[in-house]
């Protein structure tokens, strides 16, 4: 069978807006006659857990496709060594942080905007030389989110930029309204249960980090 014919994240989302299985076996049948393929703009939101470990896993998906990958990190610092940091580099990934940790902690809070603007700046040129085929921009929202980049100033930048194939995943909280409009493809993770919180417990070597 062919991969669309086994792609059961796509039915999913068919039965989640047509109700008729028939009305949505044609639709699935129309969307394969297509045979449409774009570059998507993703985003994993939300306050629930699992928002970068999800692009991490787009990233290790694409590179065993022998895809070309990297991934930005605004909010980690380049000293990260967390377990997906470590597996992406073994895969060939390359992964650069672009934040001093995270904000509330910070010290100097221009030079966390100054280093997520760099980390713009970076992504711009990664995204111009046309290099790559999946580019992970992690914690991106939050830049955005505070204030340090303008959200429709970077969407007009990416629909002007952004090449047809590439697939762009942002990750991060209280993605603003403006990227979600200009993303094809939003989840939001919602936070039910949380062992720190009910339990006490604390992060854990190969799940958390």
């Amino acid at each position: 069978m062919t991969p669309d014919a086994t792609n059961d994240e796509a039915d999913d989302a068919v039965e989640a807006i047509l109700d008729d299985p028939d009305e949505a076996e044609a639709y699935r049948k129309s969307v394969r006659a297509l045979k449409k393929r774009k570059g998507l703009v993703i985003v994993n939101t939300g306050t629930g857990k699992g928002k970068t470990t999800a692009a991490f896993g787009v990233a290790f998906r694409a590179r065993g496709r022998g895809m070309r990958v990297a991934i930005l990190q605004f909010i980690k610092p380049g000293t990260g060594n967390f377990g997906e940091i470590r597996a992406a580099r073994d895969l060939g990934i390359l992964v650069e942080g672009a934040g001093d940790g995270w904000t509330w902690k910070s010290k100097d809070l221009e030079q966390s905007a100054e280093l997520a603007r760099h980390g713009w700046a970076r992504a711009q040129a990664l995204i111009e030389a046309e290099e790559l085929d999946v580019l992970v921009l992690d914690e991106f929202t939050y830049p955005m989110h505070y204030g340090w980049l303008d959200t429709v100033e970077v969407c007009d930048w990416l629909r002007a930029h952004k090449p047809e194939m590439l697939h762009l995943v942002i990750t991060g909280r209280y993605a603003p309204d403006a990227l979600v409009e200009f993303a094809d493809l939003v989840t939001e993770m919602r936070l039910v249960k949380h062992p720190f919180r009910e339990q006490g417990i604390r992060a854990q070597p190969g799940i958390e980090f």
